[in-house]
């Protein structure tokens, strides 16, 4: 279905249901927390019951969005539900490891508890699942798609809902400093100036407060940037060690990796960061250059300039090397 006709059909469904469960996906950002709460709100406001549903909690410099401290994990889902929407979400296994049997048996669980299945969102690489979709791989953001079935739903933008879409678009475009800040982005911030919510406050909140063990992680990080292709490919890691001898939290190294970035002559970049699951990869280019076919190549995706994957069973180093190499090689077709 064309991706107006998948606004449609999602929304015809959101508007023949009583009970939707929200699912955000795992290590949630800004775009997910920002669609996940938004149409909560915009259910609410048309009388029906919704509830959020996350595997980790909301980021701290996001919690003043209304309704962020009433997200419950998988396992607080009480049902049943008509549908189960699905946010920012291209696979279905990116809302839990479905690699942790509990993990997949608390998903398995919710997912019986719903009727159907629906989704927004914003991924090319998505594969269009569930019984209705609205998926547009153009949109700088699934809250721009959220803003378009709110108009087809009859619901009007308040600053409730204006804060969460803006968190989600201005974060998916790296406060609209990236290629994909086009017409259908700035279309929605237009529409929703006037509901009350400050752009220059939420800017401060999102994209420049920090605490000061944020600021002692980033200082961790910098300490093992390193370069490659004559400067045109850096590199970082995180150790568990550093989060916890820091006090940092998981979040606090989601933006970590434009440090390695917005360096001059730098055309790509990597955060390999130690997790308890594996190796976790955050992987970013400046347009045109891309990192998405290197983020598949190890079980991952996302965007062209931004994208992400995960690696288990090897050591850190090892597996930053691998992949910071795998960069280089990349940089060298794209040149």
């Amino acid at each position: 279905m064309t991706s107006r006709e998948g606004l449609q059909a999602v929304a015809e469904i959101l508007k023949g249901s009583r009970r939707i469960a929200i699912a955000a996906h795992l290590n949630p950002d800004g775009d997910c927390i920002g669609s996940a709460l938004a149409m909560r709100l915009i259910l609410r406001r048309m009388g029906k019951e919704a509830d959020v549903f996350d595997r980790d909690k909301v980021p701290d410099n996001m919690m003043f969005l209304a309704g962020a401290d009433t997200v419950r994990p998988l396992s607080a889902a009480e049902g049943p539900y008509d549908v189960l929407l699905c946010v920012d979400c291209a696979d279905l296994q990116r809302i839990v490891s479905f690699s942790v049997p509990e993990q997949k048996e608390q998903f398995d669980r919710l997912l019986g508890m719903c009727g159907k299945v629906v989704q927004i969102d914003h991924h090319g690489t998505n594969p269009c699942y569930g019984d209705a979709w609205a998926v547009d791989g153009d949109a700088a953001a699934a809250c721009v798609l959220v803003y378009d079935i709110m108009g087809l739903l009859g619901v009007s933008v308040d600053r409730e809902i204006a804060e969460c879409l803006y968190t989600g678009i201005s974060t998916d475009t790296g406060n609209f400093l990236q290629d994909n800040t086009n017409e259908g982005a700035l279309r929605v911030v237009a529409a929703i100036q006037g509901t009350g919510f400050s752009q220059a406050e939420l800017g401060r909140k999102l994209f420049a407060e920090r605490r000061p063990a944020q600021v002692a992680l980033i200082s961790r990080a910098l300490q093992t940037l390193r370069y490659a292709s004559d400067g045109g490919v850096t590199c970082m890691t995180l150790t568990l060690a550093d989060f916890e001898e820091t006090g940092a939290l998981p979040e606090d190294a989601d933006t970590i990796v434009n440090f390695g970035r917005d360096i001059l002559g730098v055309h790509m970049a990597m955060l390999a960061r130690e997790t308890a699951e594996g190796i976790k990869m955050s992987l970013r280019a400046i347009a045109p250059y891309r990192v998405n076919d290197v983020a598949k190549n190890f079980g991952g995706g996302g965007h062209a300039q931004a994208s992400g994957c995960t690696l288990h069973g090897v050591p850190l180093q090892e597996a930053a090397d691998t992949v910071f190499l795998a960069l280089q090689k990349a940089l060298e077709e794209q040149v």
